[in-house]
């Protein structure tokens, strides 16, 4: 049995030393074909994939789009409410009020929704919704040259609150370095009258639950222009 592999081996040598040596650049060479071949295949198949991917994208936005437009269109946007005039800008994620009360001006400053909470469903069950919030800044100015008096609000779907308030300088800064208490640690009667304040110049119960109906509505709009923007960023 040595003797076999002894002679194997040397047959193995022998066509070994007999071969004539490729030259490694010539082997490279022939190759190249095959490596450019498999590369164009990668390519080709890298492009097919992102060719896929990008139709359907497109087709899940056209398909939320009309979805939106036929089963829950947005309507059109109001200018005004009550006596206060909306300003609104597409994109932007708020508005702005503006209104009069006698000599003084009234802004009021509505980011879009911001929060929420759990709540209950009605008729019972263990089933549970949300309470979006939003905020408010309201500001009360008399004349150009005079200090404002600023409320931080929440506005709820169905009430007002009042978090906070201030007075403040024309330019925006504090008036003083005492910014006032928090408003429930006011006496109960003196934040009924600062509620009655703002409720004479029609910041409200009523104005917080056209808010929400209103940002629910731009809510809506902004999302379709979204959509919009990607679906034409993708189909360039």
């Amino acid at each position: 049995m040595a003797r076999v592999l002894r002679s194997t081996r040397r047959l193995i040598l022998s066509n070994s030393r007999s071969s004539p040596r490729i030259p490694i650049s010539l082997s490279l060479q022939s190759l190249k074909p095959l490596f450019a071949s498999h590369f164009q295949s990668r390519n080709y198949i890298t492009e097919m994939r992102k060719s896929t991917i990008e139709a359907n994208l497109l087709r899940s936005l056209r398909s939320e789009i009309q979805y939106e437009l036929e089963y829950s269109p947005p309507h059109q946007f109001e200018k005004e409410f009550d006596t206060f005039s909306i300003e609104d800008r597409k994109g932007q994620q708020w508005i702005r009020l503006r209104g009069k009360h006698g000599e003084e001006d009234i802004k009021v400053e509505v980011t879009m929704f911001d929060g929420a909470v759990p709540v209950k469903k009605s008729g019972g069950g263990g089933d549970e919704d949300v309470k979006l919030h939003m905020s408010l800044i309201v500001d009360i100015s008399k004349g150009e040259n005079c200090d404002v008096l600023e409320f931080i609000c929440s506005a709820w779907p169905d009430a007002l609150e009042i978090q906070k308030v201030f007075m403040l300088r024309r330019d925006g800064t504090p008036g003083a370095p005492y910014m006032g208490p928090e408003f429930k640690e006011l006496d109960d009667e003196l934040q009924k009258e600062l509620q009655e304040y703002l409720e004479a110049r029609g910041v409200n119960d009523e104005l917080a639950e056209f808010l929400h109906a209103y940002m629910m509505n731009k809510d809506k709009t902004e999302l379709i222009n979204w959509m919009e923007n990607v679906k034409c960023f993708v189909d360039k």
